[in-house]
């Protein structure tokens, strides 16, 4: 059924959605009616992406109205670069593949900030994105599926709880095994060490702390600062921080920079009593903390690209400007598409 709903933002403009376009005719009924300038009348027509929006209301004159309304002078925004940045979302010329392995696939919106990551990285690079949403359960009780035997790259986002762990070690072992780009986020970084150091160091009752208390190799343990908190509300480490880069490592690359903030919300972190021997064993400490107390970044030196952060870059990510870490990812996987 074609829909026609006003909005009205203010006591001047009223914004037009449709599932269709709206004629001239209507729109000056809609302001007759609506007692309003003609001009204040925007059309917003139901869009490919959200990404189009500003384009649409540009188009149909907001800005001038609203810039002459507040008597700011003379509108001066020019949309044209995010014009390519949508033009490319929308008729992107190749595809790349990429399996998302969580617990909390169900609900999409979950991990709506990472899809949204990885849409901003495929766009980057002229494709579109084919996510496969895949539950780390069936991982753990199934085993690989094929969609993440075709995916171009893999990513294991943050969580929390023990729900769906094996799964998520599972696929680290897989994409380690196999070459395929990885990128871990928060927890998908523990579950890189503990898969890890359970098949390459030779631990194999490495875990963490936070599955496993009475595990003889807490490779993933409480904070320190952690311990002893009962009441934990917002207690944990939460916000902006900064991480200093190892040169010569792909999260070096990435950023181009030595020293970055980014934004983190977690308990627990990589032991610092096995990162030497994790090190020598193929681990790259790519991203530490300052006063390298704490491990930022991880990735394998012998890889074609598998990194994890402690932190969250998928906060940080915008349309025209992907985060560093999710563009270099998804170049990773396009290049083994290729």
């Amino acid at each position: 059924m074609r829909e026609l709903r006003g909005i009205g933002i203010s006591p001047d403009v009223l914004l037009c959605r449709a599932d269709y376009p709206i004629s001239d005719d209507l729109l000056d009924k809609i302001a007759l009616f609506g007692d309003v300038e003609r001009e204040a009348v925007i059309p917003l027509e139901t869009a490919e992406t959200i990404y189009q929006v500003p384009l649409t209301l540009e188009r149909y004159g907001l800005g001038d109205y609203l810039m002459r309304r507040l008597r700011l002078g003379e509108a001066t925004g020019n949309l044209d670069g995010w014009g390519q940045v949508v033009a490319r979302l929308l008729k992107p010329s190749r595809e790349v593949r990429i399996a998302l392995v969580g617990k909390y696939v169900g609900l999409h919106d979950a991990y709506l900030s990472v899809a949204e990551a990885l849409v901003h990285a495929a766009g980057a690079h002229d494709a579109r994105l084919a996510l496969e949403w895949v539950q780390a359960e069936d991982v753990e009780n199934g085993g690989i599926p094929e969609a993440v035997r075709q995916a171009d790259g893999i990513v294991v986002p943050g969580g929390f709880g023990p729900r769906g762990i094996e799964g998520k070690i599972r696929t680290a072992r897989y994409a380690r095994e196999n070459n395929i780009p990885y990128l871990g986020l928060c927890l998908g970084l523990q579950v890189m060490i503990i898969e890890f150091s359970r098949h390459v160091f030779g631990t194999e009752t490495a875990n963490s702390a936070e599955f496993d208390p009475d595990t003889p190799y807490p490779v993933v343990d409480l904070m320190l600062e952690q311990r002893g908190i009962t009441d934990k509300g917002g207690t944990m480490r939460l916000g902006r921080y900064p991480c200093v880069l190892q040169p010569g490592t792909r999260a070096h690359a990435a950023y181009g920079a030595d020293l970055v903030e980014e934004r983190h919300r977690h308990r627990y972190e990589i032991n610092n009593r096995y990162r030497d021997r994790l090190e020598e064993a193929g681990l790259v400490w790519s991203g530490v903390s300052p006063n390298g107390e704490l491990i930022e970044m991880a990735e394998l030196r012998d890889h074609p690209w598998m990194v994890g952060s402690q932190f969250h870059p998928e906060f940080k990510t915008r349309p025209d400007r992907p985060h560093p870490l999710f563009r270099d990812f998804i170049g990773a996987a396009m290049a083994r598409s290729r």
